[in-house]
C-alpha cells in the first residue's frame, strides 16, 4: 500500500486565497471592534464632559492660581 502523491500544482493560489480571505475578515472584525469598543466609548466620554463643561468656571479658576502671566487675578 503506497501513499498517494501530494497535489503540488495550484497548492499556493489555494493557500494564499484562503489565507487572505481570512486576513481581510479578520481586519474587518478588528475594525468594527476597535470602532465600538474604543472609539464610541471615547466620542461618548467627551460629550459627557462637555455636556457640564463651565468654560468661564474654568478660565476663572486657572485665573487664580496664576496659570496665565498676562492676566492678573480679579482679587489684584
Amino acid at each position: 500500500m503506497s501513499l498517494p502523491k501530494p497535489v503540488m500544482r495550484g497548492l499556493l493560489d489555494k493557500r494564499m486565497r484562503f489565507h487572505v480571505a481570512v486576513g481581510a475578515v479578520l481586519s474587518i472584525a478588528a475594525v468594527i471592534a476597535f470602532k465600538y469598543g474604543v472609539v464610541e466609548r471615547r466620542k461618548k466620554a467627551y460629550a459627557d464632559f462637555y455636556k457640564n463643561y463651565d468654560l468661564e468656571k474654568e478660565f476663572n479658576a486657572m485665573r487664580e492660581a496664576g496659570v496665565f502671566e498676562s492676566v492678573r487675578p480679579s482679587g489684584e
